[in-house]
């Protein structure tokens, strides 16, 4: 009988505690949901900011191209390029470079035209590295208790607690086939 009572007492305790650890996992998986749209507009705003700057300093060579090549960028750097001067061609490398930034840049402000789970996978998957690591490591932890926000929590909790749920039942399950006899002939009644 002491057997049954220990036995009891051990399954509350279980049971309570996995209790606790699936409200835990649930508060963590929603705060970390809350912080994906977040994330998503900080990397957005460092974006735009980066596009406007380099769209700035380029300004001066696009009035150039303008004036003199119809506007044709790419021939300015040409033309700086095929310079026996170096520093020219030097100077036409670094146009090309600001070029390549900016088209980068509006390349991925223009993935970002979607809705907010979009924008999230695309920032996930093809995020700007540099732009990802700005944002990464100047990252300011929030919780917005806004639409998005709260779906994307509520959506994390939900999909971490079915995957915990899942674990749990795959060990159980595992362990009752471990534990259960194994029948053979030999403990088979004749």
């Amino acid at each position: 009988m002491g057997k049954v009572v220990v036995e009891s007492v051990d399954f509350k305790m279980t049971a309570i505690l996995y209790r606790y650890l699936i409200v835990c996992v649930a508060c963590v998986a929603l705060l970390a949901g809350l912080q994906v749209p977040n994330f998503v507009d900080q990397y957005q705003k460092r974006l735009d900011a980066h596009l406007r700057e380099v769209t700035v300093n380029l300004q001066a060579f696009q009035e150039i191209a303008d004036k003199y090549f119809g506007g044709d960028l790419g021939k300015l750097i040409e033309l700086h390029l095929a310079s026996d001067a170096k520093p020219f061609q030097e100077e036409g490398a670094a146009i090309r470079k600001m070029v390549e930034r900016k088209l980068r840049f509006e390349t991925d402000m223009a993935a970002l035209k979607v809705g907010l789970p979009m924008r999230a996978l695309h920032v996930l998957l093809r995020g700007d590295p540099e732009i990802l690591g700005e944002a990464r490591q100047q990252y300011s932890y929030a919780v917005p208790l806004n639409r998005d926000a709260l779906l994307f929590g509520a959506a994390a909790a939900l999909l971490f607690l079915l995957l915990v749920e899942l674990l749990f039942a795959l060990a159980r399950f595992s362990y009752a086939k471990i534990r259960r006899p194994k029948i053979t002939s030999s403990t088979i009644p004749s």
